[in-house]
């Protein structure tokens, strides 16, 4: 292990992560990133879905917002609005890994291996065997570590059981009879995309009813609707607007609440643009829950219960399990056991600071992770840059402390970071 002491890692390279790399690089503090950038939407997430988040508020954040989607979307000559027109996600996908490019170009493409914690920071090893000195570390993992799957699926085997995040290419299940559990977004992309493709699938879900978007009508809002419904990063709403743009009030909301609204706000919808691809063209069971799967003679067999006690049984091919994620800090294993058991949390999620910062000193949390402390904005990129923004002056003045108090020589300097490795 090297005797320099990295000031900042980021593992990560989503939306958050990026945007925390970019503030930092724009700030002067020397950092090493890991990750495959835009991992989730590159490999996790259905290809030809579109994103339920406006244009404006699809951003991936630069300290001075030098590069937005809408920028990259008119140097590429792609069609967008602010609002009304559906982000594409393989055009977010491409904004993103440009935004690596231009904002964040010494992202590393490495794994992170292990995290352990050291008296004055923590040591990272990289599947490539390099060890290093970290004073602090930003998680920024985004949802992949955290897919759930119902126990009542579990028994099923791989190959035919899948979670929503586990593949991109629809076209994978070309032949196959496929049924999609779950009334959220990603069932009903799944669902739609499956069925445009001329794959044979069923959705069932507990819901009594699908939820959409409104859809927008083009026209203008009335000054008396923009006030009882105010536009928001989040959609119009004046629930909304508060988790958009008063994250840091939300953190001083009690605990319980908080869990609370995570929990309950923003809850499971579809797209306006999903409503076509899904209602009257999808078999759809509404108000039925899983009770049981097993493999019958090469087949699934679900065993359904209705909301009024009535039995059903459906067989398939494939079940994907479009059921949501659950942050718990034992899924994230590159940790150390004995960092995850420091780490205090509450339903799994980490207890932070109103810095990001967990129980284990110098350990920071962003995105999906950070919710329950900050609110339901931390599950969309548009809440990335107040995190990014937050994170990086908590850092800042970190970093200024510990120049003061170490000599130059065992501390990175932005000059010497590429060749710290």
């Amino acid at each position: 292990m090297s005797k320099t002491i990295l000031p900042v890692a980021i593992i990560g390279a989503g939306p958050y992560g990026l945007s925390v790399a970019a503030h930092l690089r724009g700030r002067g503090i020397a950092f090493r990133i890991f990750g495959r950038p835009m991992d989730s939407w590159r490999a996790h997430m259905p290809k030809g879905m579109m994103l339920k988040s406006d244009g404006f508020a699809s951003d991936i954040y630069d300290p001075a917002s030098e590069f937005t989607l809408k920028q990259f979307c008119s140097e590429s000559e792609v069609q967008y609005r602010d609002t009304g027109l559906p982000v594409r996600a393989e055009t977010f996908t491409s904004y993103g890994l440009a935004f690596q490019e231009r904002m964040v170009p010494k992202l590393e493409d490495k794994l992170v291996s292990s995290v352990e914690q050291l008296p004055d920071g923590f040591s990272l090893r990289l599947d490539d065997g390099e060890v290093l000195k970290v004073r602090r570390v930003v998680l920024a993992v985004g949802i992949t570590h955290f897919q759930h799957i119902p126990t009542e699926l579990t028994n099923l085997p791989p190959t035919m059981l899948s979670h929503s995040g586990r593949y991109h290419d629809v076209n994978r299940f070309e032949g196959q009879r496929v049924v999609v559990i779950g009334g959220g977004s990603s069932a009903l992309d799944w669902a739609g995309l499956l069925h445009q493709a001329g794959i044979d699938v069923q959705l069932v879900s507990r819901r009594k009813e699908l939820k959409f978007h409104t859809k927008p009508n083009g026209k203008a809002r009335s000054w008396w609707q923009q006030i009882r419904h105010p536009q928001s990063g989040l959609g119009p709403g004046l629930r909304s607007r508060f988790f958009a743009n008063a994250p840091q009030a939300f953190y001083f909301l009690p605990e319980r609440s908080r869990v609370q609204l995570v929990r309950k706000a923003l809850g499971p919808s579809g797209g306006w643009f999903s409503k076509d691809m899904v209602v009257g063209k999808v078999p759809t069971l509404l108000s039925h829950t899983v009770e049981r799967a097993e493999v019958q003679k090469g087949s699934v067999h679900l065993h359904l219960r209705a909301a009024d006690g009535a039995t059903r049984d459906i067989e398939t091919d494939h079940v994907i399990a479009a059921t949501g994620y659950k942050v718990q800090m034992d899924r994230l294993t590159f940790l150390s056991q004995g960092i995850r058991s420091s780490i205090k949390a509450i339903e799994g999620a980490p207890i932070l600071s109103s810095r990001f910062e967990s129980s284990v000193p110098g350990l920071y949390f962003v995105g999906v992770a950070a919710a329950n402390s900050f609110g339901p904005v931390m599950r969309f990129a548009f809440g990335a840059r107040f995190a990014a923004e937050r994170v990086t002056d908590v850092l800042a003045r970190s970093s200024s402390k510990a120049q003061t108090g170490l000599s130059t020589s065992s501390v990175v300097t932005e000059h010497d970071v590429t060749s710290v490795r």
